[in-house]
């Protein structure tokens, strides 16, 4: 079990092998998403406002993985889980090209090894999407727990997507929340206010 960067979502056919640009490997996002949580998960005292700068250094994959299986103990068990529930839904797919009545055997054989070759790619990439949602599911739990009413970062387009990401878990657990850009302290900063009492 390990994180790493995969690269951009492949299209895989008979054909051969191809990328979606804009399609990125949530890798990208995760270190952004760990910044939010480690930058929230601390004890809190009511009726106080906390604000806490992101790092410029992003987090290493080990330490994304402690600080997971901290709040997660048994994360190795449901990754396991998680990514066989993958690894069949790879075979399925396999099986689906044998019994494709469009392609002659030649086809189904080029595209089955083009899926055979791209396998432990896709495999890292789900882990990387799991490990992620993991990462935003445990910052909606913090949030929940102490009642936090604003988060700001940096404006991105990683943070924006994380902050959209968490607003739609939240969203989930019938929270509703904005997120809104604005000017703070000179520097513009996009910010998720979270309607929660």
């Amino acid at each position: 079990m390990k994180i790493e960067y995969a690269g951009l979502k492949p299209t895989i056919n008979e054909h051969g092998i191809f990328f979606k640009d804009g399609k990125e490997d949530k890798y990208k996002y995760l270190k952004y998403a760990m910044d939010i949580l480690v930058a929230i998960d601390h004890p809190y005292k009511n009726k106080e406002k906390y604000s806490h700068s992101i790092p410029n250094k992003r987090i290493n994959p080990n330490d994304i993985l402690d600080i997971l299986k901290f709040h997660h103990p048994d994360l190795e068990d449901t990754m396991e889980r998680e990514l066989l529930l993958y690894k069949e839904h790879l075979d399925q797919e396999e099986n689906a090209v044998k019994n494709k009545t469009s392609l002659n055997e030649i086809e189904k054989e080029t595209y089955i090894n083009n899926l055979k070759i791209m396998r432990n790619y896709k495999t890292q990439r789900a882990m990387n999407k799991i490990f992620y949602f993991h990462c935003i599911q445990t910052i909606s739990e913090i949030i929940l727990e102490h009642k936090i009413k604003i988060i700001d970062v940096p404006f991105n387009e990683r943070f924006w997507h994380i902050l959209h990401t968490i607003q739609g878990e939240l969203s989930s657990k019938k929270i509703s929340s904005t997120i809104n850009n604005k000017m703070l302290e000179d520097e513009l900063k996009s910010e998720l206010v979270i309607s929660i009492y």
